[in-house]
């Protein structure tokens, strides 16, 4: 196979074509056989998404440090430069201000490629800036989760993040009564579906997408019991009210701009007498 030229399915197996002129299939990151969503990184989620010439990164320069001297087969620090090279970027998720179809947005993406899209310090104090920046600006908030969880390397201090950005989450739904729109992608697991994944006011997630905390096989193996053929599948979570819509990628800009449109017109929260926004 011509590196660049062909892809595989990871659903189906497939051959899939990677290079086209027109705007379906592949280049979309999404098989023309079965409909399953390849993993893209966060550059090109953000074109997808964004309208052109729209987007203003924030804290592109903030860098984690090896603050416990973590190491397995290579020592984290080297591991970190490694994955900086590779990927383009300085962590697991790019974070800033745009515009989808003239509606001024805070957006984060998270991205894979970088340590399986870990959470560590760095991606959750920039998920926290971009939420109270969201929320001083009073603006909505998506954030397109794909993660494999906590970022081991960086210990407890890796876990504090899904406190920090849930309490960051809290003012801007709860007490300033704005919206945020998780959008999980696959995969969607771990920390991330134990905090910011699962708070939305609209969780979307893209077709066939996994989405779980512990893996299937923990599970079945703790339970002793088999599983459902869907289990942590988009759809799975779906059908039992974990998420509100699934949306194929090629549509998610109209269906955020339709839902950022009927927010404006007809809120679900309302200022309270007491200075503060309670559910109507």
């Amino acid at each position: 196979m011509i590196k660049g030229l062909w892809d595989v399915c990871d659903a189906c197996g497939a051959m899939l074509y990677a290079r086209s002129d027109d705007d379906t299939g592949i280049p979309n990151r999404i098989c023309h056989e079965c409909g399953y969503h390849l993993r893209r990184g966060s550059s090109d989620r953000i074109d997808l998404l964004l309208d052109p010439g729209t987007w203003a990164p924030l804290d592109e320069a903030m860098v984690a440090k090896d603050v416990l001297g973590f190491r397995d087969d290579e020592d984290y620090a080297t591991r970190l430069v490694s994955y900086r090279k590779r990927s383009g970027l300085t962590d697991a998720v790019q974070t800033g201000l745009g515009e989808i179809m003239g509606t001024k947005i805070a957006l984060g993406v998270m991205d894979f490629r970088f340590m399986g899209g870990s959470m560590g310090s760095v991606v959750g104090e920039k998920i926290t800036r971009l939420v109270e920046h969201a929320t001083r600006l009073e603006l909505p908030l998506v954030i397109v989760c794909s993660s494999g969880g906590a970022r081991m390397q960086e210990g407890t201090l890796s876990l504090m993040q899904m406190a920090k950005v849930s309490a960051a989450l809290d003012v801007h739904q709860i007490q300033k009564g704005l919206l945020y729109i998780p959008i999980l992608t696959n995969p969607t697991t771990g920390g991330i579906t134990a905090s910011f994944g699962m708070l939305g006011d609209i969780a979307m997630a893209e077709p066939m997408a996994y989405i779980a905390f512990a893996g299937g096989r923990v599970i079945q193996q703790t339970l002793r019991k088999k599983l459902p053929e869907n289990f942590q599948t988009a759809e799975y979570c779906f059908e039992h009210g974990l998420v509100d819509l699934i949306v194929p990628g090629s549509l998610l800009r109209s269906a955020l701009s339709d839902i950022f449109d009927l927010y404006a017109a007809a809120p679900i929260k309302r200022k309270a007498s007491s200075g503060g926004f309670a559910p109507c």
